[in-house]
């Protein structure tokens, strides 16, 4: 019994001499890559959102992700302030539930009105914002005839 106290004693005064070392904190803000400035995506059409994986620690790849699209505003507000807001629709992600580290998703684009401030928003344990490009709304069968 003396000798399992001490062996306690001795295991206790090791983990209490020994330093502690702070819980890391990794904030993962991949690049977007595609879209870029230059992207034309068309409703309905499957996209490709792609993203640097470089600076993702391989002990985070596995975090999920989220894609969701935003549209930029300027505003003023009641103080005069200029705002700026991504409009971003929390109810309805493009993607959810994939691995950060694969660098790439394919996601579908919802129907939106035609605009050139549109984003794309990845997030992870943080989130990271691509530049604006345009959607435009692909043209319907039924207005292809009026034409024709």
């Amino acid at each position: 019994m003396i000798f399992t106290t001490l062996i306690s004693l001795l295991a206790a005064a090791a983990v209490a001499a020994s330093p502690l070392k702070p819980q890391q904190l990794v904030v993962i803000t991949p690049h977007i890559t595609s879209p870029d400035e230059k992207a034309y995506w068309t409703t309905g059409s499957t996209q490709t959102v792609t993203w640097n994986t470089a600076e993702i620690p391989p002990a985070f790849a596995h975090y999920n992700g989220t894609i969701m699209l935003g549209a930029i505003t300027n505003y003023t507000n009641s103080k005069g302030e200029k705002v700026v807001s991504e409009n971003l629709d929390w109810q309805k992600p493009l993607a959810s539930g994939f691995p950060m580290g694969a660098g790439r998703h394919n996601i579908v684009v919802p129907d939106k009105d035609n605009g050139d401030n549109y984003i794309i928003v990845l997030l992870g344990d943080s989130g990271n914002c691509s530049p604006q490009f345009k959607i435009r709304k692909a043209a319907s069968s039924q207005s292809l005839i009026g034409i024709l």
